[in-house]
């Protein structure tokens, strides 16, 4: 009886979280894919002019999966001077003011970082392009689906956090990749011990009843 209760809670457990940490509501409509795209249009700082189509791309062709979204970051020796970033504050503090705001925002949908790590050298291998011998970090970061991003940028709390992104970085790369795949997927993780866990109760259920 005891083993069956323990696996019974580990079931429910463990579909909850799958349900949580996985985006069951499909691909973006043509309709959400117009929505977002105005509040982009409407927030965002004309920086560059195919920014919007490239966008516009990407949530067209969205698979409703998660992706990993891949940052290669070199960061400002000194940060710009804007409101909120004091005289002596570094890159690094500065852009902690910037995931004040990302890093519950992320965690709430599940969204998180998959690999982050500092640069130890300059880039071993580079061609084609110019001005990206140097960077400081890279991260990996995953989030639930393209509608999980959307909500997360587009929530009018981002605007702001988003300048001391913009003062703490030099230069940046950001692509999106899917499909991806990764063995410390937390839902493998969690159904390996869910299952040690169920054993176990049902052994230690099995050798009571023998003794």
């Amino acid at each position: 009886m005891a083993s069956r209760i323990t696996w019974g809670v580990l079931v429910v457990l463990y579909v909850t979280f799958f349900s949580w940490y996985t985006s069951c509501e499909g691909p973006l409509t043509e309709e959400e894919v117009e929505s977002y795209m105005a509040l982009i249009e409407e927030n965002s700082v004309p920086t560059d002019p195919e920014g919007p189509a490239r966008i516009r791309a990407f949530l067209e062709s969205d698979t409703g999966d998660d992706f990993v979204m891949v940052n290669i970051i070199d960061l400002h020796e000194t940060p710009v001077q804007i409101e909120g970033v004091a005289p002596g504050d570094t890159a690094q503090e500065t852009s902690a003011k910037y995931m004040a705001y990302m890093f519950p925002a992320l965690l709430a949908r599940a969204c998180h970082p998959v690999f982050a790590g500092s640069a130890v050298s300059e880039a071993l291998e580079m061609f084609g392009v110019e001005g990206m011998r140097e960077w400081h970090q890279a991260v990996g970061m995953r989030y639930r689906s393209r509608r999980d991003m959307l909500e997360i940028v587009t929530n009018p709390a981002f605007q702001g956090s988003h300048e001391f992104k913009v003062a703490a970085i030099d230069k940046t790369v950001a692509f999106p990749v899917d499909p991806w795949y990764s063995l410390g997927d937390p839902r493998i993780l969690l159904f390996l011990v869910f299952l040690v866990i169920g054993l176990t109760a049902s052994w230690r259920s099995e050798r009571a009843k023998n003794s």
